[in-house]
């Protein structure tokens, strides 16, 4: 599992102007099944996107699809997460994606 920390790099103003085409990214990436939950920080400085890949090179290779990255409107950093513990609900979700 990875943990993606997308970092606003312009004031808000520009990235709700590229919104849609995010959000068009993210419903590809949820269709594909890599992607099981994201979402705005508080405060708004960027967001957080939760993914399953088989490696980090597909993560990245991934992001750098973003509009946002690529209109140079925020960077991102990918956090290799392994979960040792959860909820049951939790680790079920991450049993139906593996």
């Amino acid at each position: 599992m990875y943990i993606i920390d997308i970092i606003y790099k312009v004031p808000t103003t520009l990235i709700d102007q590229h919104m849609e085409a995010h959000i068009a990214f993210l419903e590809k990436h949820y269709h594909s099944g890599n992607f099981i939950a994201s979402g705005k920080k508080e405060p708004r400085t960027g967001g957080i996107i939760l993914a399953i890949a088989e490696n980090k090179k597909i993560i990245e290779q991934i992001m750098a699809q973003d509009p946002f990255y690529i209109n140079q409107l925020a960077d991102w950093n990918i956090i290799e997460f392994k979960p040792t513990k959860s909820i049951k609900a939790f680790t079920a979700l991450l049993e139906g994606c593996a």
